[in-house]
C-alpha cells in the first residue's frame, strides 16, 4: 500500500467517524446524557486534529490520534458493557452517564423505533414533579440495543478490518519517519 493511498484512505475513516460521531452527539444531547456528549466532544476535536494532521504531515498529531483511538474502543465497550449491564453495571444508574445532575435517559428510550409512551397517573411520590413517569412499550428494538450499535459503529470506524485504521495511522507516521530520514540522509 501507497503512502499517498492509506492517507487517502485515513482522511476517509477520518471523515466518517466525524459524520457518526456527530449524529450520536445529536441523540445525546436529546438525553441530556454528559459523560457521552463530553466523550463525543472531546473525539470529535481529536478527529479534526487527526485529520490536519494527516494532511500537513504533523505526525504528533497522528500519534496524537491514534492513542485517542485506543482511548476511543476503551470509552465504547465501557458503554456497551453498561447497556448490557455487564458485571456489575446497570443501566438504570444515573451517576454514570448524567453525572447523577438529572433523571435522564437515553433518548431512544421513548423515541425508538415503533415505541409507545404512556403516561402514568398518578405518579409515584419519588418521582420529581417536573419529570413526567411513563412506561413505554411495542418497540420493535429496546434503546440500550440502539446505544450498542452505536458504540459498535464507533469501535468498527476506530479498528476497521478492511481499512485497518489503527495500522493506517502507525503506516503514516512510518512512512513520515522514513522519509524525513531519507531527505535529510540520517541513515547515510
Amino acid at each position: 500500500m501507497g503512502y499517498c493511498s492509506g492517507r487517502c484512505t485515513l482522511i476517509f475513516i477520518c471523515g466518517m467517524q466525524l459524520v457518526c460521531v456527530l449524529e450520536r452527539q445529536i441523540f445525546d444531547f436529546l438525553g441530556y446524557q454528559w459523560a457521552p456528549i463530553l466523550a463525543n466532544f472531546v473525539h470529535i476535536i481529536i478527529v479534526i486534529l487527526g485529520l490536519f494532521g494527516t494532511i500537513q504531515y504533523r505526525p504528533r498529531y497522528i500519534t496524537g490520534y491514534a492513542v485517542w483511538l485506543v482511548l476511543w474502543v476503551t470509552w465504547n465497550v465501557f458503554v456497551i458493557c453498561f447497556y448490557l449491564e455487564a458485571g456489575d453495571l446497570s443501566k438504570e444508574t444515573d451517576l454514570i452517564l448524567t453525572f447523577n445532575i438529572s433523571m435522564h435517559r437515553s433518548w431512544w428510550m421513548e423515541n425508538g423505533p415503533g415505541c409507545t409512551v404512556t403516561s402514568v397517573t398518578p405518579a409515584p411520590d419519588w418521582a420529581p414533579e417536573d419529570h413526567r413517569y411513563i412506561t413505554v412499550s411495542g418497540c420493535f428494538l429496546e434503546y440500550q440495543y440502539i446505544e450498542v450499535a452505536h458504540s459498535s459503529l464507533q469501535i468498527v470506524l476506530a479498528v476497521s478490518v478492511d481499512h485497518q485504521p489503527l495500522l493506517l495511522v502507525f503506516l503514516e507516521l512510518f512512512y513520515f519517519h522514513a522519509d524525513l530520514v531519507h531527505t535529510n540522509g540520517i541513515c547515510g
